[in-house]
């Protein structure tokens, strides 16, 4: 690597490439007579130097310099570089034109590329020749540029070999003259001028081994522009036709193309009489064998011939006169020769050849016969006729017919120059000469010598001029002149044209009797031989010379010189074709047939000799060589007379293979094209230039701080003088430094070490930032890495102590359950034995327990008995005892009793007692006779239950015994139940999981809903399925497409239509300027204020006097568009199904509103509130008309005074005393104004309380009288009627709160009655989704859902669009309302003082009577209408009224207008009004069309305008929006929706005006802002741009910058908005703005090489995001002009990716979908390295790029349509600006109209 940086690349010869690259091995030093060296193909060679030049070898250009477009840009200019640099651009970037110095270098591709369209013309229209890359279009832009700035005549010579295009790049030349001038008459000369193109190559181009249209003659053709520089007319003149290419054709060549046009045409039925065939059955078509051209198709050239032909002017029977003669020569080329002897031939008799020739040429056969086989000669006193051979009749034969031929192309040229002759004087032209280059071929003949004497006079001509521009440029910049040696051909011209010059001998020997080509030959070896050097002999041939050319050594033979410049045809066969029957084949000397020439287009003409007796002789005395050295030196002379530019075209390889290089050939053309003399002569001096400021910013690098001043130049040369030792090696101009050669590749090289150095400390420190980095991560990777294995191992080491203490455990665990089950089985044989021994035991003492237990029970019961017994006998005894004892006791009682019982009260007591006691015991007795008389029956009663019971329960038992049998019998049937249960468990468990899957999809399917929902309501079409979504995406972009294409081809029309308008009213400008030219002697300036009032026909014809409105509607629309009326109405009627389709679509959006607008009409019905504005309304009205009146007197007696009083100079405008009156009266009407305001204020408040008071009145007497009583001073009075108006305000916001109640009580019902009505719908949905199967259920509640969100989305959106919108007006209004009130405060505050508000008298408040309502009606007379219109539009200025006035003012005035014509039912008045403001607007616009703020003011004016026709119509879809009031001021007499289309036209004529006007104000920022201007400093290097010196990038004073344009942009914008234009016209127009910013941007990123580079794409990139942001401030992001930018930033992101491998490429393909396969090429193939450290991208790379996009179908064109205009539309934008509110200002001079 070291060593490729080290030693230098050269350049060493190579027979095979010519040149081949190499590196140093080894430094040279002087006195080495070898150098090694490293070929590129991975040889070593050693290279030995001339021992006599010692010359080292060409040094080659950094790799930086390599593909410049100006190969004088490159530091080392010699050939092998030159080569290279050609090579690179045609092979690697496939760009066919570089320039060299002045000089055009243009390679033939033979391949169609799309480079020369209409927008690649108007993307070079404009700019200067070094801002784009080299092309044809360039120099002929300069050449047109210099032609207006200079005043001077230019000429483009376009030179070269056969092949190698130069018909193609003079045809190109005229095409762009064509394209960017115009014509300046009506007859389109520039269609005539390239109409030429067909005919002359069909004549004179033929097919040759080299080309298949090579141009056998040269010409040049000068285009005539007019003082306005259109082109006006040509003329063409034509030098050296091939007339032998007639008679003879080499091997693989053809005739010309007419020839085999016509045989290819001969089945027509107009060619029959010509009676032809295949070109092979003529001998003058089939000698070159090839008479077919591949991919050529001879009929429809012929078809291109004739058309030409007839836009030319040439008619029918000229036309089929001419393709007579060319068959007729066709014919005498069959014509065959027997012969009679060695001296003597004839014709075969009745000779069909020649009999045909006869009759299609009208001459006698006979005569043509004998004079084709015989020739008269004449003496001093007899004349013969003597026979002639065989071969001397076949010569005059064919030298008949190259005359024919050649006198039919002098006459088509004279033709086609009389057609394209102009009468209008010529005030400058413009030549292109299409010219042959230096030719030298194996056998060079008279044609050779003669093209290469005229290159010789080209070439010193160029020599010459670039010698003189590199002295203009030395003197220019004040450096000292060295003389440079340059090659001088004059010594090569004397040789030729010299007194006894090789062509003054060669006319010398024509004229002796017995002159040859031998003699002639000897006459030149004995005159020059020994005596030229540039002259020589060749060895081994006497009959040819050598002369030395300034391109190469040309051996020429001197056979055929003397006969080709004799051109002699025998006088006998020139007079039978004079005596043809039919005059035009009358043939002179001179033309076929004697026509009227005008006067001739150029200062320099071929001047046609007019006929008369011994003119043919005198001129056929003139050889072939003089008149051509004649017509040369006039040809130089209007070259040296003009500015040349030079365009030289070389074919890269003989087998025309496109892009195909072949080093040997081009250089050959290089070296005789004089492209090598121009490096030679640059290199001579100083080749490199750079400006002080290009100097700086390109090696600011090598300087240090302390070196840069402020001063540039200084800097500049004080790094010079440290950088270049040598002083010889730089010159300082003053604005340039002048380099010799290679010293920019030196500085090159010492910038690229010093950004070497740079980078490889930045690579230093970077690297070892990263490797630190690395490191770090790695140490941090291992930290992590021993963490990780460390736990790793103390896991696994607490595995192992886990698994220890398992085993452990286990090893326990198992010994246990050994010695368990051991004890286990020992414990349960135990237990065993325990258990049966104790069981034995237990059952022993059972039996014992048992025996004890009986035993006990026989005592118990033994012993109870026996104590029962003891027991009853006591017991008896002792009852005895005691009865005996209580009989005892009882007796001795009953004497007791007996003895008391005798006493009276006792037995009283005792009775009474015993009474109540007896009565209780009969009572107890009676109950219990009853219980007892009872008991039977319920005895009886219960034994009739038992019984009852007991047969039941034998029924039951009976029953279940029944039953019993019966389950007996069904247990078999249970088991088969039981299994069919069992398979009904399955079956049920199956659709519990079914179910159960159900819900969890359903609850999936629900929380899916849920989350899906959120988004929805933002974008409710994202989650449609994707063939709906798809679908409907394609049916709106297909609508979408239709309806834009409509409207673009109806806007299309409307276009062209105003271009006819225009073009008619300047024909008519022109005419009336013909006649008052024609009238006045002198010439008298036109009034520029007048335009033509015939304009009017627009819509004269409408105010016609029928009645009948369809006619007259119909007449205008006739008369108005030259245009197929069925296309316009079908597109007029599908524009309205559109508006309708979109009207019914709002009126379904806007159902919500009806009920705001309801409660809205319910307030405004109010009367007191009405009443109340009304009255303000008509005080106002009333107060500004007095006001109005008062200052219009006082105005008037100011003025009055001043002038009874005053002197004229005081009373002047401009005078103090004028100036301090204007100002006292402009302050006294601002206090008018403050006044006024509170004035009506007062009179609002007592008209109000006057309203409140009024109906109280009656009531309130008896009151007062009482209240008057009890408080005479009246304070009661005063208190009481303060409380009832309190209580009537509270009662009156009762009463509103209650309607605002009433009113959302209502909308709540509404809302409520809607929501029920949705439930309703939703249950019919479920119950409708509920018969359907699951999946389909699903997927129909999905599109419910996401219908309704869509609708609901839909209608917030609207709302929230509305809302916007209001608030923004509210918005606007307050900011105004703001300023006029400070505006008020201020000037109230300054202009009255304390004094005068305390000394003025307060005056009584007058309330002048109600007047009536204003209707919004402006009446004027019909008289008076020219006034109105002259105020209004064609003196009213934009500027101030955009200012003062409320937006539209204009538009409202001129409907008010129509409103009361509408009103008076005024046809008439009408109609007139209406077409007088369209005539209007047109003549304002047409005046000031150029002004940005007219036509946007007269398009916002017009579209209101628009809009008012339509919300005052009266139709139902225009007044949705209305208020009441509104409503009742519709039209009521006149449909104007004819006029609405015609406003609606005039509207978009409009806009594409101020689209024009905007592209012309930002045209020229838009490169030198976008691209050019470094808005990052220091990104973009500057690199050297040789002798084409393109815009510098750095900002000078008159740059334009970003900035410039955001500033612009800017100003756009705020006049729009001040106009009142509409929100959405505004966002079309910066669509519309960014669109061509974009368009112009990346249209010259793709010409200009020099900014394809990654630096440059960061520039854009930042540029772009600026534009994005000045959209953001102006809330424009959704106009769709960022879209627009789309391709722009793509091109930039492609400059800026890497471009290596094919994933690269995969991810350009699908990132640049905005670009066309054509510009990602174009762009890939442009970019250019600006550092060594870029890389260039491959060949290969682009060829991937290729592959990948070929099925991708996008346009074929390279640069987008910068002139494309989008279709325009006009939403309908009603006002609610009240019409009778508007005041009418008196600036507008409006005082002659009222308001009604």
């Amino acid at each position: 690597m070291r060593a490729k940086l080290t030693f230098a690349r050269v350049w060493i010869p190579d027979p095979e490439e010519v040149w081949k690259s190499a590196e140093l091995l080894k430094d040279y030093k002087p006195g080495d007579k070898v150098l090694l060296l490293h070929l590129e193909e991975g040889k070593d060679l050693e290279y030995r130097l001339d021992p006599k030049t010692k010359e080292l070898p060409h040094l080659r250009n950094p790799d930086i310099l390599v593909g410049e477009n100006d190969l004088t840009a490159l530091s080392y200019l010699h050939e092998p570089a030159v080569l290279h640099n050609l090579r690179v651009r045609f092979i690697d970037s496939k760009l066919i034109y570089t320039y060299c110095g002045i000089v055009l270098v243009a390679i033939n591709p033979y391949e169609q590329l799309p480079i020369y369209g209409e927008d690649i013309i108007n993307a070079y229209s404009g700019q200067n020749m070094g801002d784009m890359d080299p092309h044809i279009f360039a120099v002929a832009e300069e050449a047109y540029k210099q032609m207006a700035r200079d005043e001077r005549n230019q000429s483009i010579i376009v030179s070269g070999e056969s092949g190698a295009g130069k018909t193609v790049s003079a045809k190109y030349a005229m095409r762009y003259f064509a394209t960017v001038s115009g014509s300046a008459s009506e007859a389109n000369v520039e269609e005539k001028v390239l109409a030429s193109n067909p005919i002359m190559e069909s004549i004179g181009n033929a097919k040759t081994t080299r080309n298949d249209n090579s141009s056998r003659f040269g010409k040049y053709i000068e285009i005539g522009f007019d003082k306005r520089y259109r082109i006006i007319g040509a003329n063409m003149r034509t030098y050296l036709l091939e007339k032998s290419r007639v008679v003879f054709q080499a091997e693989e060549e053809r005739n010309y193309h007419i020839f085999y046009q016509l045989c290819a045409s001969a089945k027509l039925p107009e060619f029959k009489m010509l009676r032809l065939g295949n070109a092979n059955n003529f001998h003058y078509t089939k000698q070159g064998g090839s008479p077919v051209i591949e991919g050529v198709d001879d009929t429809k050239e012929m078809a291109h011939t004739r058309q030409a032909c007839t836009l030319l002017g040439i008619s029918e029977s000229y036309q089929m006169g001419i393709f007579r003669i060319l068959a007729g020569i066709l014919h005498l080329g069959n014509v065959a020769f027997t012969s009679r002897d060695s001296d003597s031939c004839a014709i075969p008799p009745k000779h069909e050849p020649l009999s045909i020739f006869s009759d299609l040429m009208g001459v006698d056969y006979e005569e043509m016969c004998h004079w084709l086989c015989h020739r008269k000669l004449a003496t001093a006193t007899e004349t013969y006729i003597k026979p002639i051979s065989k071969l001397q009749a076949t010569n005059a034969r064919d030298a008949l017919a190259k005359h024919i031929y050649a006198k039919l192309f002098s006459w088509i040229v004279d033709h086609v120059n009389q057609a394209l002759h102009s009468a209008v004087k010529q005030h400058s032209f413009i030549g292109v000469l299409d010219i042959y280059g230096f030719e030298t071929f194996e056998i060079n003949s008279f044609e050779q010598f003669c093209i290469n004497y005229a290159n010789e006079k080209l070439q010193q001509q160029f020599n010459m001029h670039v010698f003189k521009l590199e002295q203009e440029e030395y003197m220019k910049e004040q450096i000292p002149w060295t003389l440079i040696d340059f090659y001088d051909n004059q010594p090569c011209i004397n040789l030729i044209e010299s007194k006894l010059g090789i062509l003054d001998l060669l006319d010398e020997e024509c004229k002796m009797p017995k002159g040859t080509d031998d003699t002639w030959a000897q006459k030149l070896y004995n005159t020059h031989l020994n005596k030229c050097a540039l002259f020589e002999k060749p060895r081994l041939s006497n009959k040819a010379f050598i002369i030395q050319h300034f391109a190469d050594k040309v051996e020429y033979q001197c056979e055929g010189f003397l006969e080709k410049n004799k051109d002699t045809v025998f006088e006998e066969q020139i007079k039978v074709l004079k005596s043809s029957k039919v005059t035009m084949y009358r043939l002179s000397a001179i033309r076929i047939y004697p026509i009227k020439w005008r006067t001739p287009l150029t200062r320099t003409p071929v001047k046609p000799t007019k006929g008369r007796p011994g003119q043919t002789a005198k001129e056929h005395k003139k050889t072939v060589g003089h008149q051509f050295r004649n017509s040369l030196h006039l040809l130089m002379e209007t070259l040296n007379a003009t500015t040349p530019h030079y365009v030289r075209c070389i074919k890269p390889n003989d087998f025309k293979f496109p892009f195909t290089f072949d080093e040997k050939r081009a250089v050959q053309q290089l070296r005789a094209c004089g492209v090598l003399e121009t490096i030679r002569i640059s290199a001579a001096g100083f080749p490199s230039r750079w400006t002080y400021q290009e100097f700086f910013s390109r090696y600011r690098v090598l300087m240090k701080q302390k070196d840069v001043l402020s001063d540039r130049k200084q800097t500049c040369k004080n790094v010079l003088e440290k950088l270049i030792l040598d002083k010889d090696k730089y010159q300082f101009g003053k604005t340039k430094i002048f380099f010799r050669a290679g010293q920019v590749a030196y500085l090159e090289k010492l910038r690229a070490d010093k950004l070497r150095a740079a980078c490889i400390r930045i690579q230093k420190t970077i690297r070892g930032w990263l490797l630190r980095k690395k490191y770090l991560r790695v140490r941090k990777a291992a930290i992590v890495v021993q963490r990780y294995v460390r736990g790793y191992q103390a896991r696994c080491y607490a595995k192992f102590l886990r698994r220890t203490k398992a085993a452990t455990i286990i090893q326990k665990f198992w010994r246990m359950y050994i010695v368990r089950k051991r004890y286990k089985i020992r414990q349960s044989a135990t237990i065993v034995l325990q258990s049966y021994l104790r069981g034995y035991l237990a059952r022993n003492r059972y039996r014992k327990m048992l025996r004890e237990h009986k035993a006990v029970i026989i005592q118990k019961w033994v012993r109870g008995w026996l104590a029962r017994t003891h027991y009853k006998r006591s017991t008896h005894a002792i009852i005895y005892l005691q009865c005996c004892f209580r009989r005892m006791m009882a007796k001795r009682e009953l004497k007791k009793l007996k003895i008391e019982a005798r006493s009276v009260e006792r037995y009283k007591k005792l009775h009474i007692g015993m009474e109540n006691k007896i009565m209780q015991l009969q009572r107890k007795v009676d109950e219990h006779n009853k219980d007892y008389k009872q008991m039977p029956e319920k005895l009886t009663n219960l034994e009739g239950i038992y019984i009852y019971e007991t047969e039941k329960l034998r029924s039951d038992l009976e029953r279940l015994q029944l039953s019993e049998e019966e389950a007996k019998i069904a247990t078999g049937r249970v088991l088969s139940l039981q299994e069919e249960i069992a398979k009904l468990r399955k079956d049920l468990e199956q659709t519990q999981s079914e179910k159960k899957s159900i819900e969890e999809r359903a609850d999936r399917y629900k929380q899916e809903t849920d989350s899906v929902e959120p988004p929805l309501l933002c974008f409710p079409l994202f989650f449609l399925s994707e063939t709906m979504e798809k679908k409907l995406v394609e049916e709106t972009k297909q609508l979408e497409l239709d309806l834009n294409d409509e409207r673009l081809r109806y806007q299309n029309l409307l276009n062209e239509f105003s271009r006819l308008e225009e073009r008619y009213d300047d024909l008519k400008e022109e005419m009336t300027l013909m006649v008052v030219s024609q009238t006045l002697p002198g010439h008298k300036r036109t009034d520029s204020t007048h335009s033509s009032n015939e304009s009017e026909y627009t819509f004269s014809s409408e105010i016609a006097e029928t009645e009948d409105m369809p006619l007259r509607t119909e007449e205008p629309s006739e008369k108005k568009v030259p245009l197929d009326m069925s296309l316009f109405l079908k597109l007029q009627k599908r524009v309205t199904e559109l508006e309708q389709e979109k009207q019914v679509m709002q009126d379904e959006l806007d159902r919500k509103e009806e009920q705001v607008l309801r409660s809205k009409a319910k307030v405004q019905e109010r009367p007191q509130i009405r009443g109340a504005e009304l009255e303000y309304e008509s005080l106002k009205r009333q107060e500004l008309e007095s006001e109005n009146k008062k200052l219009k007197n006082e105005l008037n007696e100011l003025r009055k005074a001043l002038s009874e009083k005053s002197a004229p100079e005081v009373t002047a405008p401009g005078a103090p005393a004028y100036r301090v009156l204007m100002e006292q009266l402009t302050s006294v009407s601002e206090e008018l104004d403050v006044r006024k305001e509170e004035v009506l204020i007062l009179r609002s408040q007592l008209v109000s309380q006057k309203e409140a008071i009024q109906p109280k009145v009656n009531t309130s007497t008896a009151p007062a009288m009482d209240c008057h009583e009890l408080n005479e001073d009246g304070e009661l009075w005063l208190v009481y009627e303060g409380l009832k108006q309190a209580n009537r305000l509270l009662e009156s916001q009762l009463q509103s709160q209650k309607r605002s109640h009433e009113n959302e009580a209502e909308a709540l019902r509404g809302e409520i009655q809607s929501l029920k009505e949705e439930n309703n719908r939703q249950q019919q949905l479920l119950a409708q989704n509920l018969q359907l199967p699951p999946e389909a259920r699903i997927e129909a509640s999905l599109q419910h859902e996401i219908t309704r969100l869509t609708n609901e989305n839909l209608d917030l959106m609207e709302q929230l669009e509305k809302q916007d919108k209001t608030v923004r007006k509210l918005k606007k209004q307050l900011k105004v309302f703001a300023k006029k009130i400070g505006e008020l405060e201020v000037g109230q505050m300054e202009n009255i003082s304390p004094g005068q508000i305390i000394d003025e008298p307060i005056r009584p408040v007058n309330i002048p009577r109600k007047e009536k309502d204003f209707q919004g009606m402006l009446e004027y007379k019909k008289e008076d209408e020219q006034k109105l219109v002259k105020n209004l539009i064609l003196e009213l200025k934009p500027r101030g009224v955009a200012v003062n006035l409320i937006p539209g003012l204009p538009a409202y005035i001129l409907f008010m207008c129509v409103r009361h014509a509408d009103y008076l039912n005024d046809d008439q008045k009408v109609r007139s009004l209406l077409t007088s403001t369209i005539n209007s607007i047109k003549k304002v616009l047409k005046k000031r069309g150029d002004d940005f703020e007219t036509v946007s003011f007269w398009l916002s004016n017009t579209c209101r305008f628009l809009h008012c026709l339509k919300q005052y119509s009266g139709e139902e879809g225009f007044m949705k929006h209305n208020t009441s009031r509104q409503n009742e001021h519709c039209l009521t007499n006149f449909d104007l929706a004819e006029y609405r289309q015609v406003l609606s036209d005039l509207a978009i004529q409009i806009y594409q005006q101020l689209v024009r006007v905007l592209e012309n104000i930002l045209q020229p920022m838009i490169v030198s802002g976008m691209l050019e201007h470094e808005t990052i400093q220091g990104v973009s290097g500057v690199k050297p741009t040789g002798l084409r010196k393109r815009t510098s990038s750095i900002a000078d004073e008159g740059t334009y910058t970003l900035d410039s344009i955001l500033r612009q942009l800017n100003s756009f914008h705020s006049v729009m908005c001040q106009h009142g234009m509409d929100p959405e016209l505004i966002k079309q127009v910066v669509k519309q703005m960014f669109y061509i910013v974009g368009a112009v941007t990346l249209n010259n990123l793709l010409l200009r090489k020099d900014m394809c580079s990654w630096s440059k794409g960061m520039q854009i990139r930042y540029n772009v995001s600026q534009l994005e942001e000045w959209l953001r401030d102006k809330n424009l992001m959704n106009s769709g002009a960022k879209e627009t930018l789309e391709p722009l930033i793509q091109a930039a992101q492609l400059l800026q990716v890497k471009k290596k491998t094919d994933d690269d490429a995969e991810a350009i393909c699908s990132m640049c979908s905005a670009l066309t396969t054509a510009q990602i090429v174009k762009v890939l193939n442009l970019y250019t390295p600006v550092n060594e450290f870029e890389e260039r991208v491959s060949v290969s790379f682009i060829r991937t790029i290729q592959m990948r996009l070929r099925d991708r179908k996008d346009s074929p064109q390279l640069l987008m349509d910068a002139k494309h205009i989008f279709p325009v539309t006009f939403p309908f934008n009603p006002s609610s600006l009240a019409l009778e509110t508007i005041q009418i200002p008196a600036s507008l001079g409006l005082g002659f109209i009222s308001r009604v």
